[in-house]
C-alpha cells in the first residue's frame, strides 16, 4: 500500500534520480516535476528516463517567462548582490521552482515533496520554506546549478579555463564592442537596442536571453568568491551572470540619474535587506514583501535609455537619457548661477562644521574634564 505521493523536483541528473528510485523503494508514488528556467537540459532524455525509473507522472515546465518578470526583475530593481559580489542567481531560482512544485502538489493531492539539495547547503533551505509557506501542511522527506540567470559551480582549486559555459575568456573574446541601449520603465528593462545593428528585443524573455548573448560573448559577468552560507559555513562559488551584470550597471546608472539623493540611501539599505532575504530562503516571508513594496515604489521613476558597451569582460556606460531626470545642468555649472546663491554654501558649512569643532575641542581635553 502507498505511504503517499511525492512531488520531487528532478533534474535528470544522478542525485534526483537516486532519490526517485528510493523513494519508489520507501513505497511512495513519486510525481517528477523538471522546471526549464533557462538550463541547457535534454528534457524528453530526462522525461523518459524518470518515466523507466518509475514516475507515475512526469510534469516539464517551461518557466523562464515567469523567472524572468517575476523573480529576475525585482532583483533588478532592488540592484540585488549578495556580500558586493553575488548576483544571487541560484537564489532567485529557487522560490519560482518551488512555486510551481507546490502548485502540481495540491493539484496533485500530493502530501510530499522532495528535492536533491544538500543538507550542508543553502538551496534545501530555500526549497523548503518556500513550500512550507505556500503550502503549510506539506511534508518533506528525506552540484552544478544551470538557469536562465546564471551558471554556479563550486568546491573547485583554480578554475581550469574550460569550466565556463555560459562566457567566453575575455581574451579571446571580440576585438570589437557591441554597444547596446537598454531602456527602462519603473526601474525594469522594456527594450534593448543593439545600436551598430539595429536589433531590438522588447518582451521580458527575450531581453534577457538576448544580454546573456552578448555578454556571454564578451565574457561578463565572471566571478571566483568564497561567500558566507545561511547555515554558517563558507563556501566557494565560481559564477557566471552575463546578463544580470549588465542589467545591474545599467540599472544604477538610471537609477542615479532619477532617484532623489535620500529615497536612494534608504533604498540601498532596502537593497541590501532583500539580497539577505532572497539568499536566506525568505522569498515568500512578510518582511521580504514588504521589502518589494518599499523598492517597487522606489522605481516609479526609473524611466530613460541607458547607452552602453560590452567589451572584454567589461560593462562601460557611454550616456543615459530620460524624462523624469533629475539632473540639472543649469544648476551645477560653475558659468552659470540660476537659482543657487553661492553665498548660502557659508552658512550650510559652518553649520556642519559645529558638530566636527566640537568633536575636535574635546579630543584635546583631558579624560577629567567634566562639565
Amino acid at each position: 500500500m502507498s505511504k503517499g505521493t511525492v512531488v520531487l523536483a528532478y533534474s535528470g541528473g544522478l542525485d534526483t534520480s537516486c532519490i526517485l528510485v528510493w523513494l519508489k523503494e520507501q513505497g511512495y508514488d513519486v510525481i517528477t516535476f523538471l522546471a526549464n528556467i533557462g538550463q541547457d537540459e535534454d528534457f524528453e532524455a530526462a522525461r523518459k528516463k524518470a518515466e523507466s525509473l518509475g514516475a507515475k507522472k512526469v510534469f516539464i515546465e517551461d518557466l523562464r517567462a515567469e523567472f524572468v518578470e517575476d523573480f529576475i526583475w525585482p532583483a533588478v530593481q532592488a540592484n540585488a548582490v549578495y556580500e558586493d559580489r553575488y548576483l544571487l542567481g541560484t537564489a532567485v531560482a529557487r522560490p519560482c521552482i518551488a512555486r510551481r512544485q507546490v502548485e502540481i502538489a495540491r493539484s496533485e493531492g500530493a502530501q510530499f515533496v522532495s528535492h536533491g539539495a544538500t543538507g550542508k547547503g543553502n538551496d534545501q533551505i530555500r526549497f523548503e520554506l518556500t513550500c512550507y509557506a505556500l503550502y503549510p501542511e506539506v511534508k518533506a522527506p528525506w552540484s552544478m546549478d544551470a538557469n536562465l540567470m546564471h551558471i554556479r559551480w563550486v568546491a573547485l582549486s583554480h578554475a581550469p579555463g574550460d569550466l565556463y559555459l555560459m562566457t567566453k575568456n575575455p581574451e579571446d573574446s571580440p576585438n570589437v564592442p557591441d554597444v547596446l541601449e537598454l531602456e527602462f520603465r519603473n526601474g525594469v528593462p522594456v527594450k534593448v537596442t543593439n545600436v551598430k545593428e539595429g536589433k531590438s528585443k522588447d518582451s521580458p524573455l527575450d531581453i534577457f536571453s538576448y544580454l546573456n548573448e552578448i555578454g556571454g560573448k564578451h565574457g561578463v559577468g565572471r566571478i571566483d568568491i568564497v561567500e558566507n552560507r545561511f547555515i554558517g559555513m563558507k563556501s566557494r562559488g565560481i559564477y557566471e551572470t552575463p546578463g544580470g551584470t549588465i542589467l545591474l550597471q545599467a540599472h544604477l546608472d538610471m537609477e542615479t540619474f532619477t532617484v532623489d539623493k535620500e529615497v536612494r540611501r534608504i533604498k540601498q539599505g532596502l537593497g541590501i535587506k532583500f539580497s539577505e532575504l532572497v539568499y536566506n530562503g525568505f522569498w515568500y516571508s512578510p518582511e521580504c514583501d514588504f521589502v518589494r513594496f518599499c523598492i517597487a515604489k522606489s522605481q516609479e521613476k526609473v524611466e530613460g535609455k541607458v547607452q552602453l558597451s560590452v567589451f572584454k569582460g567589461q560593462v562601460y556606460i557611454l550616456g543615459r537619457e530620460s524624462p523624469k531626470s533629475l539632473y540639472n545642468e543649469e544648476l551645477v555649472s560653475m558659468d552659470v548661477q540660476g537659482d543657487y546663491n553661492p553665498c548660502d554654501a557659508s552658512g550650510f558649512i559652518r553649520i556642519n562644521a559645529v558638530r566636527l569643532r566640537e568633536h575636535h575641542r574635546l579630543q584635546g581635553f583631558s579624560g577629567s574634564d567634566q562639565v
